[in-house]
């Protein structure tokens, strides 16, 4: 019996941001009928894949169904407790490999991984979803099943940058709390509300599951991923260390070194963090999980100027698990720093076509302007556009990368306007407070811009995108020491950091720079309003009209 709706899922009510609904019981409604596309068709522009999802922006959906004998049934009830509970699979903490169970190859994998705070493989996570999909279809009050179903498709939804399979996450969750009620014991419902939180960017709401859940029972180690995603989200970097500690005492092994890694390259310990992400990589054995561990690794290298290291990096990534589609979008932008720029557009281009994630169409459309390539350029935004207004009908909120690509791209003043209110609602990350200053300044308001790019400086790991964005803004300000201090630091903490914006820092650094070196030093020239220093768009705001937020914005 299929348990997903045949059609696009209804983008979400308002209540989703309302947490204490969920304690009652949801209303029930009969299930869908079956959707009649084969299990495992790839979707083509020939062929319609379930529930209506555009194929071009679609990776292969999970089967809708899986026809398993009651044996495999039977097994599926005991794995989904295992799961959900933490309990050993095949995984123990020692890293010493246990007897395989007699169960389906891909499960099996999917639950081992799972267990283990580990990413499953694709494959494996789909035929986990077609399995879970199968056992509620006919044991629609095993509340266990609903919970495992609802966080993989959250999973799933992340992977494929479908954001359709956050609607059916949240039935899955609801119809988990239905069957048992989170004050009847019923964490693994709540964990997974926090994670579909957390791919929706609702931090506010992911922390307040995952505080819950912590309270309960806080050595349940499943907590504590979503807990440190949403306080890394919120900008609450002490409190994501905290937990990120607690998870590492609870839970040893990879996955834990590689959120300790994260940790450490939050608080610019840029060598702490690349020594654990190498040991988490040493130590990594299943593909998926190496794969993720050799692009950490990619992105430490790339964040220090180190393209080369880089490539390499993500090649490993893309040699241990081919579908590893973010190593990817990393190479593509490694590569463009290299000026291997022809190399750069085909990984760019094979991300997207796998992995259609907006920050990727932003980066593509800015190497295309930075070679002229106006049209191309151009199309790759509207693709943006379209692809953020897809995603906020389904409940994510995607205001900071929405205010990132109209500053440079588009209307500043709109992008003040979402960032002012993603800072309101408490999302005060490194990230949020860089976006939001950078607005601000494009939109003719450098005074009040300083004290955000400062905080994004002093708590964003030593970015370089970061210090030019704050150098910039303190040249607006005549503040010219400090802006050429910060410029230097962003060249050289990694000299190509954008096709775009790299380039301008260095005319802005060459403004600041004395004529001569016997002329005098204190005299500096005064930036135009129009003057590329300011940015890396095509001037300093679009014309009125010229870009308005996704439909129904934040």
């Amino acid at each position: 019996m299929d348990v997903t709706p045949q059609q696009p899922p209804e983008p979400p009510h308002s209540d989703h941001s309302d947490p204490d609904h969920l304690d009652r019981p949801p209303p029930t409604s009969p299930p869908p009928e079956p959707c009649d596309v084969p299990p495992g068709t790839t979707p083509t522009p020939d062929h319609e894949p379930p529930f209506g999802l555009d194929p071009e922006l679609s990776e292969e959906p999970p089967p809708v169904s899986l026809h398993t004998t009651l044996r495999r049934a039977a097994f599926g009830m005991v794995a989904a407790a295992v799961l959900v509970t933490g309990a050993v699979v095949a995984v123990p903490d020692d890293g010493k490999k246990a007897a395989p169970p007699s169960v389906p190859g891909g499960v099996s994998r999917a639950l081992a991984a799972t267990n283990s705070g580990s990413p499953a493989s694709l494959p494996d996570l789909k035929a986990m979803i077609g399995d879970r999909q199968s056992w509620v279809g006919t044991h629609p009050s095993d509340a266990r099943s609903w919970a495992v179903l609802g966080t993989a498709y959250v999973e799933w939804g992340q992977r494929s940058a479908d954001a359709a399979y956050y609607g059916r996450a949240e039935q899955a969750l609801k119809r988990s709390l239905d069957a048992q009620p989170a004050d009847r014991g019923n964490t693994a419902a709540l964990v997974g509300l926090a994670a579909l939180a957390n791919a929706r960017h609702d931090f506010v709401t992911a922390k307040k599951w995952g505080e819950t859940v912590r309270a309960r029972q806080p050595k349940d180690w499943t907590a504590y991923p979503v807990l440190i995603d949403a306080y890394d989200g919120l900008g609450e970097y002490s409190a994501a260390g905290t937990a990120a500690e607690k998870f590492r005492a609870l839970r040893s092994g990879v996955p834990a070194l590689s959120r300790t890694a994260q940790m450490y390259r939050n608080q610019g310990r840029r060598e702490d963090a690349l020594t654990t992400a190498q040991n988490a990589a040493d130590r990594a054995t299943a593909p998926a999980e190496k794969a993720d561990c050799l692009h950490r690794l990619g992105e430490l290298a790339w964040e220090r100027g180190e393209s080369e290291k880089a490539v390499a990096q993500y090649s490993a990534a893309l040699r241990t698990d081919p579908a590893h589609h973010p190593s990817l979008a990393g190479r593509a932008r490694a590569l463009a720093a290299l000026g291997r720029t022809d190399e750069a557009q085909r990984d760019y281009r094979a991300a997207l076509s796998r992995l259609p994630r907006p920050e990727y169409m932003l980066e593509l459309g800015e190497l295309y302007e930075s070679l002229g390539r106006e049209d191309d350029s151009l199309s790759q935004y509207d693709r943006l556009r379209k692809s953020l207004a897809r995603a906020d009908g389904y409940g994510v909120d995607d205001s900071l990368l929405l205010g990132r690509f109209e500053a440079d791209h588009g209307n500043a003043a709109a992008a003040v306007r979402l960032l002012r209110t993603e800072w309101q609602r408490g999302h005060h990350s490194a990230a949020a407070a860089d976006a939001l200053g950078w607005a601000l300044h494009r939109s003719g308001d450098s005074a009040s811009a300083l004290q955000y790019a400062q905080k994004a400086a002093d708590t964003g790991g030593g970015t370089a995108l970061y210090a030019y964005h704050l150098g910039v803004i303190e040249q607006g300000l005549r503040e010219y020491g400090p802006a050429r201090r910060h410029l230097e630091e962003a060249l050289r903490t990694n000299a190509q950091f954008s096709p775009l914006a790299a380039p301008a820092a260095r005319r802005a650094l060459d403004a600041l720079s004395p004529p001569s070196a016997t002329g005098p030093r204190d005299v500096q020239p005064t930036p135009g309003p129009d003057s590329m220093a300011a940015g890396p768009g095509r001037g300093t705001q679009a014309p009125a009209g010229a870009a308005t937020p996704a439909p129904g914005g934040h």
